[in-house]
This record gives structure tokens, sequence and C-alpha cells, in this order.
């Protein structure tokens, strides 16, 4: 019997009702579903089915569903690499974009139905380890789907920073920021800082600056096992943060140095269609139209 953990954008109506009608829909069609206690609250269920801790999401279930957007995705990726589970997730689009969260509003009882009958392939993606050192020690550590950025804040100048990869000195930076992106990341803040689109099977990251203050600044890809070292000047005026994912914000002061690498995880994506990258590339991206 099928154990589904769902998980939704707790803000978005639409996103609510659909993870309602999907737990509706697997139980009678044989699966346990569970949802995680916050989104349970939020659709108001009262007791219907089983909740979970977003600590057990990954743990206490054989696939874990999100109900949103891209954005809800990462959250629910972040709540699955921070657990010590290893269920594959899957998205289904409630928002805009949606090009991690492929399965449509139309499609979702289509895609139980493929689930239910191992009708999926797994796809394994990189996820990149975070930590910001201070005086010494880690002060933050975090996971990240998609992309590291170590970027000003709103009333911050431009960003100084010297930039290190195992070891070596690669450059010093003046820019409005720094984005370290997996593959998975590199259709995401990457792209539309002007970074390259990266297969997600490459085994990669792309470090890309953000409105450089030297146009001779490009954008890198570099082998996925490196130890990137980012190390801002930062002043008593500067308002300078490390986001993970978008979803996770760690100020920075003076003297941090924010150190980023492979997880010593990955995230598992479930797929239930039959489009390849360049097909989500050409949809969602409107990439090589003419």
């Amino acid at each position: 019997m099928l154990r589904a953990a769902l998980i939704a954008r707790r803000s978005l109506p639409a996103a609510l009702d659909a993870m309602t009608e999907a737990a509706t829909w697997l139980s009678a069609h044989g699966a346990t579903p569970s949802i995680e206690s916050e989104s349970a609250r939020a659709a108001g269920l009262g007791g219907r089915w089983p909740t979970t801790s977003r600590a057990a999401l990954a743990r206490e279930s054989d696939v874990v569903i999100a109900f949103g957007g891209d954005g809800t995705l990462l959250d629910a990726a972040n709540a699955v690499t921070h657990s010590d589970g290893d269920a594959p997730l899957m998205g289904v689009n409630l928002g805009r974009l949606g090009f991690l969260t492929e399965v449509g509003r139309d499609d979702m009882f289509d895609a139980f139905e493929d689930v239910l009958a191992g009708r999926t392939r797994v796809e394994t993606r990189l996820v990149l380890e975070g930590a910001v050192e201070r005086g010494g020690t880690i002060s933050a550590r975090r996971f990240a789907l998609n992309d590291i950025v170590v970027t000003r804040g709103a009333l911050s100048r431009m960003i100084e920073m010297t930039v290190k990869v195992d070891g070596q000195f690669v450059c010093a930076v003046k820019a409005d920021g720094l984005i370290v992106a997996s593959a998975t990341g590199s259709t995401a803040y990457n792209l539309s800082a002007g970074g390259p689109v990266v297969h997600p099977a490459v085994d990669a990251l792309v470090l890309t600056p953000i409105a450089p203050h030297t146009l001779t600044h490009r954008p890198l890809v570099l082998p996925a096992d490196v130890r990137i070292e980012l190390r801002p000047i930062i002043e008593p005026q500067s308002d300078i943060v490390a986001t993970f994912d978008g979803q996770h914000g760690q100020p920075l002061i003076k003297d941090d140095v924010v150190h980023i690498g492979r997880a010593p995880r990955v995230l598992k994506l479930l797929r239930v269609n039959k489009r390849s990258h360049f097909d989500m590339l050409r949809e969602k991206l409107k990439w090589g139209n003419v």
C-alpha cells in the first residue's frame, strides 16, 4: 500500500484544495495519505487524515507530493533533504512557471494512477550544502537544491568578495552578489543573471556574478566535487545575506566566510510524464523558439 505524504503552499487556496482532493482520491484508490501538519491546519482538515511533521515527511512515506509552484517544491525539498528519509518528491503545479513541478492540475489524477501502477522514473539531483563560518566555528548550515546566493540587502552597496575553489584563489569580485547554482538551479536565478543552462544530468556547479562591475567577470562552470569559499568584505554599513534556494536567509557579519560544496546526500525527483528536459525548456522557458 502506497504511503503518500502531502504538503501544500499554505497561502494558496488552490493548492490547499488540490491537496485535499488528492488525499481523497488516494484514499479511495488504496493508498494511505498523510498531511504535513501545518498544511493540514491551513486547509482546515481537522484530523480527517493522519498528519506528519516536516522532519518526518520522507521517513514515513513512499512518496512526498508538493502542491504549489516551484517555490513550494523547493521548500518541500528542503524538508526532505534535512530529514533522515529518502522518499522521492513529486510536484503538482498550482503556480505560474512550474519548471520543477511538472504535473499540472488537470492531469493530477492521471499522474497518481501512474504512481500507483509503478509507471514512474526517479531522477537523482545533486544538492548543495552551504555553511557560514563565524569566528572559526560553523554558525549556520543548510542544504539547497537550486542555489546558494551571497547578495546585498535592500540598502547595501555593491559587494566585494574573494572567491577560492579548493583553496586556490580564483578572483576578487565586485558585483551585486554571486550565485552558486547546481545544474538543477541553472534554469532559475542563474539563468536570469546571464548564467548558462546546464543539463541536470551534468555533475557540475555554476558560479555566476550578479551585475558585475567588471564585464570580464563571466559565469564559470566547475566540477561538482569542488569546495567553494566566498569571503565578502563587510563594512559597518553593509547589509549582506546568504540565501538558500530563496527560502532561507542568513545575515552575514564582518569576517564571515561562506563554504559551499556538494551535500552528502541527493534528492530524488519522481517523474511520471514522458517530456524530456528539452521539452521542458521549450515549453516553460520558450528556449529555442523562433
